[in-house]
């Protein structure tokens, strides 16, 4: 992920108040947007105390006031697919929503094989025809991070689809969408909002957060106060010089004798591996300061006149300086410590970056770069400062992992979309929880319900794709999070009105964002028009149903009786394992039989149970229905996974 674009997420927590001196719309209501038709759609925005707002709509006039909070509403009534429209919102200024079209609009979420965009396509799969396509509108979320729900997205802008356009649109998103458009014939609106490398938590409502027992102390910690960034920050500010003077500067040798300055003699300091926590680096039972100097010569991040520095994340606060002047500072060890340096501070050859950081207990250190590992490596550490951390005072800060704090944005991204009318979402996101997928089988029918019921609207379809294959080849039969994750991810097609597009066949083995999105957009589609728009043509991958034991043999049969082929040249079907009683998986033979699939192995006289595709990569398959899809990986058995009891775990 951009280092840059982390320092836009981060710039959020130090944002100014909103002044509403004329009448102003959210971002998400603008020329070339799509509104839902067929439904009430919300029209909203803000204006001064007792101002009256009018909205001409098809030459009918809506009037309104804003309430107490400054807010107005009016609600315009269902409308069938077409436009373009013009929308006229008058106060003491004018508004005009020009190009407006109703048709269907559908929310992309999840993390980087959701936001991975058409231009980072291996394949450009260039067709102006196609892309250059009126009826498709497309919005890209800007993403920020609060622990209290808001109103409105940082940033984003409705844009025509175009070959120019959608080259920085998630590329899932545009070929679904392409897809339906060509199929319904019908204006397609797309908000492309997710983040790559998050947890699904991230993005549940504090409500479906709050039903876990798990999250409770995060929770209280964080979620309850109902205390937003900015307040956090504006109570921490207030507060500070006094803190700072009392507990966290005061009587640290390495300020005193500024150990910053580039003419420190560093080669006298010990030498460790950063990241690494203190303990990890023979400080044990440390708590205090502790200083850091790296050599460096040139950085690859590089942004107008500005270097982006990051140091992961920090436990508990930092200082960095560089070349002795300092860049920045950061509090909380959820946080991601990332710094925008000025050119004049970076010279050609032989910089040096000093950070102090200051453990308040339990553990300490740089200890997170996982996403950007440019100064990772060998560094100087020298102690500085050693504290009682029983008597030490841990002001409250803003404090949180983008990538895994609950909540935070749930409440800063997808809330605030939630004044708009939809007909579903697509959701690709998984990876994150693989190491967890049996909460994930609890966590995924939480959340659809959960979104459903913020959007106001249980009718909502919402379509998963199944993760892709990915890391080398299993050699025997075995554990796999990434087979149990699909799993839980096959399993939420039990909440009403889900579907599901599989991509456990047109992965990468090398690499966890496979290029190939098109498939995936396509299948997400096939599954909308037999879920959604009731195609009774469209066949959707085949589900496991029922199986049976027949001798020495075990008969597996799917859901709806579909035909099956196999795209082997001499009609075998790979894929499939089978155990006994012994519940060792051995490697088995396959074969269709009608509508079912006979699985047995010589190794294997009296087998129980059998699995599919049940691996990180279960490599070629060619187990197919008539259309093309694969069939589902699934397991027959309920034994206990490698992911059985794991849980989010809080580290305050």
């Amino acid at each position: 992920m951009k280092v840059a674009y982390i320092l836009l997420i981060l710039g959020v927590m130090l944002s100014g108040n909103m002044i509403y001196a004329n009448v102003r719309l959210p971002n998400l209501y603008e020329s070339n947007m799509v509104l839902q038709r067929d439904k009430s759609c919300k029209i909203w925005g803000w204006a001064d105390k007792n101002e009256n707002v009018e909205i001409t709509f098809k030459e009918t006039r809506y009037k309104t006031k804003p309430g107490k909070d400054l807010k107005w509403t009016v609600i315009l009534p269902p409308q069938h697919a077409g436009g373009p429209y013009e929308i006229v919102i008058r106060g003491k200024n004018t508004i005009r929503l020009n190009n407006v079209l109703f048709g269907d609009v559908w929310l992309c979420g999840g993390q980087s094989n959701m936001q991975f965009n058409v231009r980072q396509l291996a394949n450009k799969l260039a067709d102006p025809i196609k892309d250059n396509n009126d009826q498709i509108r497309i919005f890209t979320a800007g993403i920020s991070v609060d622990f209290t729900p808001q109103d409105t997205l940082i940033s984003g802008v409705w844009q025509k689809a175009t070959t120019e356009t959608i080259q920085d649109f998630s590329a899932v998103g545009y070929f679904f969408g392409r897809y339906l458009q060509e199929h319904l014939h019908i204006p397609i609106g797309l908000v492309s909002d997710n983040l790559g490398a998050t947890s699904i938590e991230t993005w549940m409502s504090p409500e479906a957060i709050h039903q876990f027992p798990q999250f409770e102390k995060y929770y209280n910690e964080y979620l309850a106060p109902k205390k937003s960034v900015k307040q956090l920050n504006e109570a921490f500010e207030k507060i500070k010089p006094e803190w700072e003077r009392n507990y966290y500067l005061n009587g640290d040798p390495g300020l005193d004798e500024k150990w910053y300055s580039p003419t420190t003699k560093f080669e006298t300091w010990k030498t460790v591996t950063v990241p690494n926590y203190f303990d990890q680096q023979n400080l044990s039972d440390f708590h205090g300061s502790v200083w850091y100097e790296k050599k460096f010569d040139t950085l690859k991040h590089h942004n107008g006149n500005f270097y982006s520095i990051s140091l992961g994340q920090v436990d508990d606060y930092c200082i960095a300086w560089i070349n002795g002047s300092k860049i920045g500072e950061t509090y909380g060890n959820q946080n991601f410590s990332v710094f925008q340096v000025p050119d004049s501070i970076i010279k050609a050859k032989d910089n040096v970056i000093v950070v102090r950081v200051f453990d308040a207990g339990g553990k300490g250190g740089m200890y997170n770069m996982f996403w950007d590992t440019e100064l990772a490596g060998e560094w100087k550490m020298k102690e500085g400062k050693k504290i009682d951390s029983s008597g030490f005072v841990r002001p409250k800060v803003a404090n949180a992992n983008l990538f895994a704090s609950p909540s935070i944005l749930f409440n800063a991204n997808i809330h605030p979309a939630t004044s708009l009318s939809l007909k579903g979402f697509i959701w690709y996101q998984g990876e994150g929880n693989a190491s967890r997928a049996e909460e994930y089988q609890k966590l995924l029918p939480a959340m659809i319900k959960d979104w459903r019921l913020q959007f106001h609207d249980d009718s909502l379809a919402f379509l998963l794709v199944q993760l892709a294959n990915y890391y080398a080849e299993s050699v025997q039969p075995g554990p796999s999070e990434w087979a149990e994750l699909r799993e839980a991810q096959s399993e939420a097609l039990s909440v009403p009105n889900t579907g599901l597009a599989t991509a456990v066949d047109i992965g990468d083995s090398a690499d966890i964002h496979p290029r190939n999105k098109k498939d995936v957009g396509e299948r997400l589609g096939i599954a909308a028009l037999k879920l959604v728009y009731n195609y009774d043509t469209i066949q959707t991958s085949p589900v496991y149903d029922t199986m049976s034991i027949s001798s020495d043999s075990i008969v597996i049969r799917f859901k709806g009786n579909p035909k099956l082929i196999t795209r082997d040249k001499y009609g075998y079907v790979r894929g499939f394992a089978i155990a006994a009683s012994d519940r060792v998986f051995r490697w088995a033979k396959a074969k269709i039989k009608g509508n079912s699939v006979v699985v047995f192995s010589e190794a294997v006289n009296r087998p129980v149970a059998v699995r599919y595709a049940w691996s990180d990569n279960p490599g070629s398959l060619d187990l197919y229905n008539s259309q093309g899809l694969p069939v589902l990986p699934f397991r027959t058995d309920k034994w206990k996974t490698a992911s059985a009891g794991r849980v989010f775990e809080f580290i305050p």
